[in-house]
């Protein structure tokens, strides 16, 4: 596939990365050569400086042979200018970064779609449901569901109350009389390793497991966490994911918004009236004392930097309070952030990869996740009739050695994958694999 990414940012620079390793030809372009000049020291890319909203530079680019066209600046209505006028050179399909709530209304998103958009993501509105979806999931550092709820992929860290602690992997799932989950990875040492015979559970495992919905609670119980239920929240960041969050949450959970810049603080407390909007440095240890830091359930921190996001969330930690998400959007920081306990990673550029990911596979691909925790992605397939993964049984498909398959839902039936489970068409399909596989993959139910 040839794919064009406007912008060389941060998110560019991301895409570029997770996109190069899996066999298409990509340019990237933007308007500062220095950027430019980074990405293409990163990975194997053609660079083109210009600007995307000029018909010259698209066409130095390649937009009218493009298969996909990415619009990732830092500008929104340059985004939504370079889309269209990509879709209109010939892309095949155009997709585009916005920084507006507004245009993903459904009457704003069919104007888009006439405009010849064939997609709008918005980052902060996807990272804040990400954060709402975890809080309501307290022992769980990533929850994903599939197939309309009926399969679910759970992570957890494992704690020393962990009754998996020792166990062989293989064991575990067995002793199961009926199969209700699978562990389809294990990350240790900040390596991701797909469970074999041998493989035993450790302290401080990260677990990922595809489970029915109906054994969501047992496959919990099994780090040694349990649930907790958010009564009192603080938030630390008026950015738009926090705004967002106090926004949608405000009527059921007593929050409390923190953020340092006084005229900020004036604004907020004007547009969340539920809320209790504080004028403090969320760096400060007895300004946070005095606000009754140790009394949350739960604790958010969602400021511009990850740094500050990081020494607030480990003061939380000390602090007691039981749930810990922090916005950490240098990725270089991620492992640091997880090494000192941060409960929860959130990631504007994986939570926005996982959306954009899914227009580059050729398969049917209903939902992709890119994990925080992890290099895999896991993905949900809708299998092809005569697709070579109709011809076998799992055992015998000879699936590439660093991908698994967690569930299958057959209509209403929900089967947790073995060996001898034969996949139908037409079967959604859930399938855990490492970014060097995935297109190996996807081609089994193509």
């Amino acid at each position: 596939m040839k794919i064009v990414i406007a912008g060389a940012g941060d998110m560019g620079t991301h895409l570029s990365k997770m996109l190069s390793g899996t066999g298409h030809e990509l340019t990237v372009v933007d308007v500062d050569a220095k950027a430019l000049a980074e990405v293409g020291n990163l990975v194997d890319v053609v660079t083109v400086e210009g600007d995307t909203t000029q018909f010259s530079v698209l066409r130095r680019a390649g937009v009218r042979k493009c298969d996909l066209f990415i619009a990732v600046r830092s500008v929104e209505n340059d985004n939504i200018l370079s889309a269209v006028m990509a879709k209109q050179l010939g892309a095949k399909k155009a997709i585009a970064r916005v920084d507006s709530n507004e245009y993903l209304e459904p009457n704003s998103k069919e104007i888009f779609i006439d405009m010849g958009i064939d997609y709008l993501f918005y980052p902060e509105q996807i990272a804040a449901h990400e954060v709402i979806n975890l809080l309501g999931h307290t022992s769980s550092t990533e929850y994903v569901d599939f197939a309309g709820g009926k399969l679910t992929m759970v992570a957890f860290r494992l704690e020393l109350t962990s009754p998996l602690l020792g166990r062989s992997i293989i064991d575990a799932e067995c002793s199961d009389e009926d199969l209700e989950y699978r562990v389809v990875a294990v990350v240790r040492d900040q390596k991701t390793i797909i469970p074999g015979i041998d493989d035993r559970f450790e302290e401080e495992d990260m677990v990922y497991v595809i489970s029915r919905n109906n054994a969501t609670n047992k496959v919990v119980e099994l780090s040694g966490r349990r649930e907790v239920e958010i009564r009192n929240m603080m938030i630390l960041g008026g950015s738009r994911i926090g705004v967002r969050i106090a926004n949608e949450l405000q009527n059921d959970v007593n929050i409390k918004l923190v953020d340092y810049d006084a005229d900020k603080a004036f604004r907020l407390a004007e547009r969340l009236d539920k809320t209790l909007i504080i004028n403090e440095d969320g760096r400060d240890t007895e300004a946070m004392m005095e606000e009754d830091l140790s009394g949350m359930d739960a604790f958010v921190a969602v400021t511009g930097r990850s740094e500050t996001n990081i020494l607030a969330a480990m003061l939380a930690k000390r602090m007691g309070v039981k749930k810990v998400i922090a916005e950490v959007e240098n990725l270089n920081y991620i492992s640091l952030a997880e090494s000192i306990g941060v409960d929860t990673i959130i990631n504007k550029k994986l939570v926005t990869a996982s959306n954009i990911f899914r227009f580059t596979m050729t398969s049917e691909v209903q939902n992709i996740k890119c994990l925080t925790g992890s290099e895999a992605e896991v993905m949900e397939f809708i299998v092809k009739p005569n697709s070579p993964a109709t011809k076998q049984k799992i055992r015998d498909l000879g699936l590439p050695e660093n991908s698994i398959i967690g569930g299958v839902v057959r209509g209403d039936r929900v089967f947790i994958a073995i060996d001898d489970t034969q996949i139908h068409a037409y079967d959604r399909v859930v399938v855990f694999a490492m970014p060097d596989v995935v297109m190996q993959v996807a081609e089994y139910f193509n």
